[in-house]
């Protein structure tokens, strides 16, 4: 008779050591929830739009260049389903990435090729200017708010793949119906709150001048020598919601500001915007969930213009 093996004790360390390390796996899980939950971190930053099973989920750089697009269309007059193909389109495109690569010499959120007329290479990398080319193609359409998406889309960009546009719609309508104002307090994201940099006010005017014109220039009401304050307090910009002699109505007024405080919540985390705040409701940057909460006091914005704070 041979000697006799003990085949079982091997296993039975493995066991031992494949569930000790899984204990150690599900321990640093609950720590990593654990500290942020009690932090506030809002771990990498993201967007959201819509609730429940309607919701889309995006990137900053998505939601920056998505309310781009909605800003230059309805600084154009244009009606929100356009802004809606012009999202979709750009969805399909890029997905809402300003991309310097492409078919051919395809480049920009809506790839658009130098060759065929769109621009010089460095034109259509503008978010800017790539979307005012965009609608000033989808404006050449007749009846455009009429037609199917895809087939709107498909006149101005004269894809390879024509239907591809129309399954971005759902997400699409969800963006611009945030970010024109539509749907109040529907865009939603968490930032970076890292000091790595200050806030700068000129930089912040100049982009909204840029998406929205001189319209919507904001005063700077704290913060700096210029506002007469300490250069150490955060500086705080005020966006008018409606222009020197605008046309009232308190449902156009609502509906602008909106669009103006979810521009700044999408372009937060680039900017260096801490806060926003609009008639009674506030955005932080540093909160967990990056929503939307209820403002009282001297958090609440009243209905007359946007309140931007920049991180110090």
């Amino acid at each position: 008779m041979g000697p006799v093996s003990e085949p079982t004790r091997p296993r039975r360390r493995g066991r031992l050591a494949r569930s000790a390390a899984a204990l150690a796996a599900l321990l640093g899980l609950a720590s990593y929830v654990a500290f942020h939950q009690m932090t506030g971190s809002t771990g990498s930053p993201r967007c959201t739009v819509g609730s429940g099973d309607n919701r889309y989920e995006f990137t900053p750089e998505q939601a920056s260049n998505a309310a781009t697009i909605a800003a230059v269309g309805t600084t154009r007059g244009l009606p929100e389903r356009a802004v809606t193909i012009a999202l979709a389109t750009a969805l399909q495109e890029s997905a809402l990435r300003n991309i310097e690569h492409g078919d051919r010499d395809s480049l920009g959120l809506f790839q658009q090729r130098p060759s065929q007329g769109w621009g010089k290479p460095e034109q259509i990398m503008d978010p800017v200017y790539a979307s005012g080319k965009f609608y000033e193609g989808l404006e050449k359409v007749p009846g455009y708010s009429r037609l199917p998406l895809t087939v709107a889309a498909q006149k101005v960009q004269r894809s390879g793949f024509p239907q591809a546009y129309a399954k971005h719609e759902p997400d699409a309508t969800l963006l611009s119906a945030a970010l024109t104002g539509r749907s109040a307090a529907a865009l939603t994201c968490t930032a970076s709150t890292v000091e790595d940099r200050p806030g700068d006010p000129e930089q912040v005017r100049r982009e909204l001048v840029r998406a929205f014109g001189e319209k919507a220039a904001p005063k700077l009401v704290t913060g700096g020598p210029s506002a007469g304050r300490s250069a150490a307090e955060p500086p705080v910009l005020m966006v008018p919601v409606r222009t020197a002699g605008g046309a009232p109505g308190a449902g156009a007024d609502e509906r602008r500001g909106w669009e103006l405080a979810q521009w700044s919540v999408a372009r937060a985390d680039g900017l260096r915007i801490s806060e926003v705040a609009f008639g009674d409701r506030v955005w932080r940057a540093g909160e967990a969930r990056g929503g939307w909460s209820k403002a009282s006091g001297a958090s609440a914005a009243g209905p007359g213009s946007v309140r931007v704070r920049l991180a110090p």
